[in-house]
């Protein structure tokens, strides 16, 4: 654990340290990356199934990358119990998403002319749901079902099988229940590559979307213009900012669980206004994770990247806060509604004691997808308008048209394009006009 108060001599530098460690922008990852786009792109499904055998030890065919009707019917079998948390949070998911969701509108500008917007969903995107050391069943959720609610008619799903050629079950319901329309058994930098560059298997897609490791997160940042991408949310983030009113063992809890999901490469941090407070979390950390089965996966996390900071008061907490753009950010303080409205960088707030990271993990409503590695500086999480393509309307009739030709010929004659502003005007000189 990196520990540190602001009495230290040097806490700056720290403080940039723990801000530059992000993984997103390794230049050994890309150039890797780059390889197997190349690889994907050249040979298609054959690297699929041999990039599959080196990374997941499965052995694939072309025939076998699409996961079978067949599988799906037997991922229905899952326990009831599966079924019930499924469900339970794709309402939640669903109600949220239906109210974000834009709409077409309209209004009259100042030449009394329509002008609007139109918003239809994306004919056929790419989602990626993170398999490896845990299959992220809600993530499946978190991105499928904002597709469905845009009303996307063809949503493909990618996710990495086991060695077995598997995919888990739970996983597998998920996907299809929410609404996935072709799910394949294909992961990592090399499924990002086969949804934009197209295989025999796998047609491309319009736009990406997704959580994934540094591989998945750098293909999409290395493929962005050849098809859109939604942000850049790669391993798990969260920044606790706590008081002395605070639960030590609530937050040394919540620290835990965002440091195990696997990668090693997640970050965590706290910054606590009381050097006691800072020690009591530490001290329940380590009580905890005796009752944790992946201890060994969260001390390496904590180890590489766990953060301890004593800040002088709030004010320095929240400017740390967003210039380290967490992907999470809990508010464990007075007031904490009062604090988040000066946090203008995070994905997702989480306000007071009673509200874990957990809940936007699985079940709140608002999508798990969000931006890392200090792209929250830029980027927003994932929302179902991402899944709509925006349209701007304009309609003139001749009256209008009129109100405009004067500034339309000032602005062709400032930009020296004589052809714009004849394309106006010459629909009153002496030519039969149209009324709509």
């Amino acid at each position: 654990m990196n520990v540190y108060s602001d009495r230290d001599k040097g806490f700056d530098a720290q403080v940039a340290k723990m801000l530059q460690s992000s993984s997103l922008f390794d230049p050994t990852i890309f150039q890797q990356t780059l390889d197997i786009i190349e690889a994907v792109r050249k040979n298609g499904d054959r690297a699929l199934c041999q990039l599959a055998k080196k990374f997941d030890g499965a052995e694939l065919s072309p025939s076998t990358i699409r996961v079978s009707d067949t599988e799906i019917r037997e991922a229905k079998k899952v326990p009831a119990s599966v079924k019930r948390a499924i469900r339970a949070a794709t309402e939640n998911i669903q109600a949220f998403s239906r109210i974000s969701r834009r709409r077409n509108w309209q209004m009259r500008n100042s030449h009394q002319a329509l002008v609007g917007e139109k918003f239809d969903p994306l004919a056929r995107v790419g989602l990626y749901v993170p398999g490896g050391s845990a299959p992220l069943v809600s993530t499946a959720l978190m991105t499928v079902t904002l597709a469905k609610i845009a009303g996307c008619p063809e949503i493909i799903a990618c996710t990495p099988c086991g060695s077995d050629g598997a995919i888990h079950p739970a996983l597998l319901y998920a996907l299809d229940f929410a609404g996935a329309t072709e799910i394949y058994r294909v992961g990592g930098a090399q499924a990002i590559a086969a949804m934009v560059c197209g295989t025999t298997s796998i047609r491309p897609v319009r736009k990406i979307f997704g959580p994934g490791n540094d591989y998945v997160v750098t293909a999409k940042r290395a493929l962005f213009g050849r098809v859109a991408i939604d942000l850049l949310p790669g391993p798990s983030e969260l920044l606790i900012i706590a008081d002395e009113t605070a639960n030590p063992n609530w937050a040394a809890a919540d620290l835990i669980a965002q440091a195990e999901h696997g990668s090693g490469k997640e970050r965590v941090a706290l910054l606590a206004t009381s050097k006691r407070f800072v020690k009591q979390v530490m001290r329940s950390i380590k009580d905890q994770l005796s009752e944790q089965p992946r201890a060994s996966i969260i001390q390496k996390t904590l180890a590489r990247n766990g953060w301890f900071l004593q800040v002088k008061n709030l004010e320095a907490a929240i400017a740390i806060a967003n210039r380290f753009a967490p992907e999470h950010c809990q508010i464990m303080t007075k007031n904490s509604r009062r604090v988040s409205r000066q946090i203008t960088t995070a994905g997702a707030i989480f306000l007071g004691d009673y509200s874990p990271t957990a809940l936007g993990d699985y079940i709140a409503g608002p999508s798990h997808v969000l931006p890392t590695g200090g792209s929250g500086q830029s980027f927003s999480g994932l929302t179902v308008d991402q899944f709509q393509h925006r349209t701007s309307i304009v309609q003139y009739r001749p009256a209008s048209l009129k109100k405009a030709l004067l500034p339309i010929a000032a602005f062709a004659a400032m930009e020296g394009l004589a052809a714009h502003g004849r394309s106006a005007s010459i629909r009153f000189k002496n030519d039969k006009r149209r009324t709509s």
